[in-house]
């Protein structure tokens, strides 16, 4: 019994471990999957004719508009109608001779308000908002010659300095420059900080002087221009005449991403304590900048801004033409650290009608605002304190705002 139940069991399991032998069906190949390609993000605009414009409230309900001082404005926008004039707008929104009527009445103007709120038509470009920093003339220590104190070399512009218009070679590179030099048959990168610091400039006959403190120069390389306080006493004005084409970093930025400052340290003064307490970690810090600036002594008044005339303290701003015309009003509603006695600040509002006739290596975008405080110590500590968001009103001639607004109102083409 036991083992006819085991030759069954057998049976069973021969049965179960034999191959199974299934029809054969013709199986289809599976589907070759076709890639999506990844959505191409819409390229950012280049100029505020991209951007786009808005109308803006009118100058009189403005806050502060009232009991702002226009008249220094006003003369600071006299001095830029030459340039205005004559000059092709990076930016895109105005046209030749959109200028003329303002700058007209603007050369007899008598009552400042007036003119800004007859002659213009407030409009914002983009969003209107942007951060707003501060810039100054420094007063360094230096001489003229080397000394055993005077030994870092404040250089002119280098001959071999070329700067190319690339709009020259395409109409879609307007307003887009590179600078570089030669070498061989082919134009190459400039030398950058470090390799300037290192010499490769030296024994060519550009020092124009020489500065004290290298940290101290850094910075008016940051600010374009300043004072050379010589061992007599007397001063020579130094402004910019030409950079390397290379970079800007900011190490203020540096500096906080490494934690390295504490809270209310990232000022100038901050920033260059931190550096010479850390001298090899500073100079480090310094060559991430590889932008170098070259500079020419000045006679008269100054600094000059990028419109080659003088630029007024508190009233000269400095932007990026491709969003501000050079030349251009434009109404700042911001805040600014005032110094507090004996240490510290305070912030405070501040509401002004400035004028757009500088620019900086680092003032890139739409609303971004570069305020010029020129010299003496309130002026550094201002400058050195100010990173604050703010809203700004472009003024534009009355005949391009309308033509930019009309464009803007009418609907999108089929």
């Amino acid at each position: 019994m036991y083992r006819i139940l085991a030759l069954a069991s057998l049976a069973v399991l021969a049965a179960c471990s034999a191959p199974r032998i299934e029809p054969t069906v013709p199986v289809a190949p599976p589907p070759v999957a076709t890639p999506t390609p990844a959505p191409t993000a819409p390229a950012a605009p280049e100029t505020a004719a991209q951007l786009g414009v808005s109308a803006a409230p009118a100058l009189a309900t403005l806050p502060g508009w009232r009991e702002a001082n226009a008249q220094p404005a006003l003369e600071a926008f006299r001095k830029s109608c030459r340039a205005l004039m004559r000059r092709t707008d990076g930016s895109g929104l105005t046209q030749p001779g959109e200028w003329e009527a303002t700058c007209a009445a603007a050369a007899t103007a008598t009552d400042a308000h007036s003119f800004f709120e007859t002659q213009f038509t407030p409009v914002t470009v983009g969003g209107g908002t942007g951060l707003n920093t501060g810039y100054f003339e420094p007063e360094i220590a230096g001489a003229l010659t080397r000394s055993a104190t005077a030994t870092v070399p404040i250089y002119k512009r280098p001959s071999d300095l070329i700067e190319v218009d690339l709009g020259l070679f395409t109409d879609s590179l307007k307003g887009r420059r590179i600078r570089g030099r030669v070498e061989g048959s082919a134009m190459v990168p400039y030398y950058d900080r470090a390799q300037i610091e290192d010499g490769a400039l030296a024994g060519r006959g550009l020092e124009i002087g020489y500065a004290t403190d290298a940290y101290e120069l850094f910075f008016l390389h940051i600010q374009g221009s300043g004072r050379l306080k010589l061992p007599d006493g007397s001063v020579i004005r130094i402004g910019y005449d030409g950079q390397n084409g290379r970079e800007y970093v900011g190490i203020g930025s540096r500096l906080r991403q490494m934690n390295a400052l504490g809270p209310g340290q990232a000022t100038m003064d901050g920033i260059i304590g931190w550096m010479k307490a850390n001298p090899e970690a500073g100079r480090t810090l310094m060559r991430e900048n590889k932008s170098y600036i070259f500079f020419k002594v000045l006679t008269g008044d100054g600094p000059l801004g990028a419109l080659n005339m003088a630029l007024t303290p508190e009233y000269s701003v400095a932007t990026d033409p491709r969003f501000i015309p050079l030349g251009a009003p434009v109404w700042l509603d911001t805040s600014i650290p005032e110094p507090k006695a004996p240490t510290g600040y305070t912030m405070t509002p501040f509401r002004r009608l400035m004028v757009a006739q500088d620019t900086g290596g680092a003032i890139k975008g739409a609303n971004r605002f570069d305020l010029f405080w020129g010299p003496g110590e309130r002026a550094r500590k201002v400058a050195g304190g100010l990173s604050s968001q703010g809203r700004a009103t472009l003024l534009l001639p009355k005949t391009a705002a309308a033509r930019l607004l009309a464009r803007a109102a009418a609907p999108p083409r089929p």
